[in-house]
């Protein structure tokens, strides 16, 4: 049943009324069920969540994407999703918080009802039965009736508690003329493990996350409607006129000048359990730049990969592992001495934390004079932001839209160089900029901006 992006890919967003409504385990659940009936399943998941998109890659066997209207920009959100779901028979769009909630006063901006009508997809809605009978109606009609321009095609009842319970939301929910397309009832096997920032992610977890991905899958193949949902994703139509797939670019011949060393420098990725949050588009514009990609673990590897020439590390939680950090001296080490030969080291928040001297009392990379804790406040929000200084990543005066993600702080907060001038929603410098390290807590989707990824590898060759 593959279709080819002229067609339109047969799509679903999986939506609810507010966060904590059973997105996830519904949105995992069917992409696990049609995965099981042999169909290759497209994930995705509006805004910049990292965590989720890996309980997607569980039950796809393909990497989970992020669509942002607000990091990436609206004209971007369907080359992205075409990119991503090239080849595949269906794709599953899971939102983020409630239906219409975007960016703090932006309007519609980066929600996930922008979202759907950039794809033009239809919108399951997924509703939390726990407290209510006929009240459901209200809920469902409201949802429906506020955007003309979003498609509800149905409503999956979530959190069921009895036969009885079904029947009087069924006709309650009969009465707005949405169908109900599936009904489920509470699991504890398809619950996942909470802490600071969210889901563990699914590099924590283990195999426990194998079985819940699976538990969710089966619990969505008895509950739901597969064939409803399949006629209702196939009957989503064409993208907007002009879409085409978002390619990272071509891979860049070799300079004549060039040794092969340089031509094509070695790229180190921070990954495992302790760095998990990474868009794979950045990976991709760095090999479509002319970098060869190398994934390591700051947790077991002791050293950094051979001919390293640059260095990556995204977000993540050092906090959760930072004794396990702390004890690998000889990668702290081959870290900091990377970094003092003034190769390009691109660090956020995570990474941000692991270069500083220390992390909660215990030693870390001492790349920069800065030391980080825990903290009780939660910082979380978009951000619009400029470089301030010239990197590795970016010159300066480069406009970027970003997403900080932390309970930590680090101090100071910026260095002699700052990395980012944040414009809004407040005004404030942030990040350090020293030798060839660009560290922040800001997160980035360089699709947005390709010439970072670039600038990076061309500074891996000079350096």
């Amino acid at each position: 049943m593959v279709t080819s992006p002229d067609s339109g890919v047969p799509r679903l967003v999986i939506a609810a009324p507010s966060s904590g409504s059973g997105k996830t385990t519904v949105a995992t659940g069917l992409m696990a069920a049609l995965a099981g009936r042999g169909l290759a399943v497209s994930p995705h998941k509006v805004g910049p969540d990292y965590i989720d998109p890996g309980y997607h890659a569980l039950a796809t066997g393909r990497v989970g994407r992020n669509l942002d209207a607000y990091l990436c920009g609206p004209e971007l959100v369907g080359p992205l999703f075409l990119h991503g779901a090239r080849g595949c028979d269906i794709a599953v769009v899971e939102g983020v918080m409630g239906l219409y909630d975007g960016a703090a006063g932006e309007g519609e901006l980066a929600s996930t009802a922008q979202v759907a009508k950039l794809l033009r997809a239809p919108v399951v809605l997924v509703v939390d039965a726990s407290s209510q009978s006929r009240s459901v109606a209200a809920l469902v009609h409201g949802f429906v009736s506020w955007d003309p321009e979003v498609r509800i095609g149905g409503v999956i009842l979530n959190k069921v508690a009895s036969d009885r319970h079904e029947g009087l939301l069924r006709e309650a929910v009969d009465s707005v003329g949405v169908p109900v397309l599936g009904v489920l009832r509470r699991a504890a096997s398809v619950e996942t493990p909470s802490r600071h920032l969210g889901l563990v992610p699914v590099a924590e977890w283990g195999s426990d996350a194998v079985d819940a991905v699976a538990a969710m899958g089966a619990q969505v193949a008895a509950g739901c409607d597969l064939e409803a949902l399949v006629g209702l994703a196939r009957a989503a139509g064409p993208l907007p006129g002009g879409s085409a797939p978002w390619t990272p670019g071509p891979v860049p011949t070799h300079h004549p000048t060039w040794s092969v060393k340089k031509s094509t420098p070695r790229v180190a990725v921070a990954g495992g359990a302790a760095f998990t949050f990474s868009y794979a588009e950045h990976s991709e514009l760095l090999a479509a730049a002319g970098a060869e990609v190398v994934t390591f673990d700051p947790l077991r590897d002791e050293e950094l990969p051979e001919g390293t020439a640059g260095l990556v590390i995204g977000g993540g939680f050092p906090e959760v592992y930072a004794s396990e950090l702390s004890a690998n001296e000889g990668l702290r080490k081959s870290v900091a001495e990377l970094a003092l030969s003034g190769a390009p080291v691109a660090a956020e928040c995570a990474g941000l934390l692991y270069l500083c001297r220390e992390l909660d009392g215990l030693p870390m990379c001492g790349v920069l004079d800065a030391s980080a804790r825990m903290s009780e406040r939660l910082t979380l929000g978009y951000r619009d932001a400029v470089a301030v200084s010239d990197s590795a990543l970016a010159g300066a005066g480069t406009r970027m839209r970003g997403h900080e993600f932390h309970r930590t702080v680090v101090e100071p907060g910026a260095g002699a160089a700052p990395a980012w001038g944040m414009r809004a929603p407040e005004r404030r410098v942030e990040g350090f900029v020293e030798r060839g390290v660009h560290a922040s807590y800001l997160h980035t989707h360089w699709a947005a901006e390709p010439g970072v990824a670039r600038r990076f590898v061309e500074r891996c060759r000079t350096s």
